[in-house]
């Protein structure tokens, strides 16, 4: 094995304490995705205030925005988990070249989806609905968002590079700082304040990649300065489709399994059509509020999947389980307060967006209803985590394709036909208890096999 210079962030991975090492570095990140789910609700509430309708429209926009998060979320895992265990087994140099590749990666799929985003916008929208106005409304702000979306990805799958070395106080103000000016530039290009054009729904598409894009800016500065340990140079670069395999062994499965969630999305919208535009508006704003209890859980990983993936190239199991039980028992504890918040105040959280009547009627029982998923939902998503920083994408994928596309959306269609609008939203916690119940037999045979290959190896 090769011996190289590493500095601390990578170095405290396998011999700080652990307790207060995940929560260090769970603490940027869970800010860090709490500002990512206020950049999921900001436009919203915003959005709201030209009326129901346009609410819809931008809810009908969700599976597209949520498949361009799948890919920079599924490729920044694939990332983060593989330059933690190259650094974990001392390759520092390798964990270089994944840097470089990532980057490229970054601009190839902006350029994609800017061409899509010009093409064929109208004709995604026609999948979930055959509404004129509601297209209209709603292609206006998808189209800036893929024409733009180079800026949702470099920023995220940049930022993953930093995490797999263990630094995620940097990430957690890049994202914080591009959240503030989000929020800033939504009135500002919605409503047309002082001399900015009066853009409404296209206005909330232009803030959110205005404010992506100086965030990426501040990314690319700091991955190309000395501060960052495993700086990119771009000397004598070419593509290693090796590196592409070991990327996307992980992130593939991530990005199929974080895609499965536009298609779900896109059936229940569908679904929810069949009742009213208010069902759909209704929806959206579920979608829009229980980020603040997933995108949480969600930075946790990013303090937990570089301990995890560290210490198994490492070998030292113990380090492991320590990390595993501290993670499924704070995420347990976070999202039950989730829970009762939704339990309590379900009003409250809908009056943030609409106060139409159909939409209180509609969105106080579903929130109620759906809320009871989420107990569950946190130790789920540290479940899928462990197998992704293991290495084990597969699983994950497995899990999340019969979580949502084999049993909540049909069940979610068969409850709504049958026993009507508020008894269907019970198919989340079906689904959920469901999937828990797979997902720790499944992790807990991997467990036993890596964990006995590691202690045998010598850990």
């Amino acid at each position: 094995m090769k011996e190289i210079k590493t500095n601390h962030h990578s170095q405290r991975l396998g011999q700080d304490p652990v307790f207060p090492l995940l929560v260090r570095l769970a603490i940027p990140g869970i800010v860090a995705m709490s500002v990512q789910s206020l950049y999921e609700i900001v436009d919203s509430i915003f959005v709201g205030r030209l009326g129901s309708d346009a609410l819809s429209a931008l809810t009908l926009t969700i599976p597209v925005n949520i498949f361009l998060l799948s890919i920079a979320i599924g490729t920044g895992i694939g990332t983060s988990s593989l330059i933690s265990r190259l650094l974990g087994r001392g390759d520092r140099e390798s964990a270089v070249r994944v840097a470089e590749h990532v980057i490229v990666i970054s601009l190839v799929y902006g350029l994609i989806m800017a061409l899509v985003g010009i093409f064929a916008t109208p004709y995604i929208l026609r999948f979930f609905t055959s509404d004129y106005e509601l297209i209209e409304l709603g292609s206006q702000y998808i189209r800036i968002i893929l024409i733009g979306s180079v800026a949702i990805f470099l920023p995220m799958i940049g930022n993953n590079v930093l995490r797999g070395q263990g630094n995620t106080v940097f990430p957690m103000v890049t994202t914080l700082a591009g959240c503030i000016l989000n929020i800033l530039f939504d009135p500002l290009f919605i409503f047309g304040l002082g001399f900015f054009p009066r853009l409404e729904v296209a206005g909330a598409a232009v803030a959110t990649v205005l404010a992506r894009f100086c965030s990426g800016l501040v990314i690319l500065w700091f991955l190309f300065s000395k501060k960052n340990e495993i700086r990119p140079s771009f000397k004598d670069f070419r593509i290693d489709f090796t590196i592409l395999r070991e990327l996307y062994r992980v992130g593939l499965p991530a990005i199929v399994m974080q895609s499965l969630f536009s298609v779900m999305m896109g059936g229940l919208n569908l679904i929810l059509g069949t009742f009213s535009n208010a069902a759909i508006a209704v929806g959206g704003i579920f979608f829009r509020l229980q980020s603040f209890v997933v995108f949480p859980i969600i930075g946790l990983n990013h303090g937990f999947m570089p301990i995890v993936g560290y210490n198994y190239g490492n070998k030292t199991p113990e380090r492991v389980k320590r990390t595993l039980k501290i993670a499924f028992s704070l995420s347990f504890i976070y999202c039950t307060l989730g829970m009762l918040v939704f339990l309590f105040f379900p009003a409250q959280l809908i009056l943030l967006f609409n106060d139409d009547p159909k939409l209180l009627d509609i969105g106080i029982t579903a929130l109620r209803n759906v809320s009871l998923a989420f107990p569950i939902i946190g130790p789920a998503i540290i479940a899928e985590s462990t197998f992704q920083a293991l290495g084990y994408g597969l699983p994950s994928l497995i899990l999340s394709m019969l979580r949502q596309c084999v049993i909540l959306v049909p069940l979610f269609f068969i409850l709504g036909h049958f026993l009507g609008l508020d008894i269907l939203w019970f198919a989340w916690p079906i689904s959920e208890v469901v999937n828990i119940i797979l997902a720790f037999i499944w992790l807990r045979a991997i467990l036993r096999r890596v964990f006995a290959r590691m202690e045998q190896e010598g850990g």
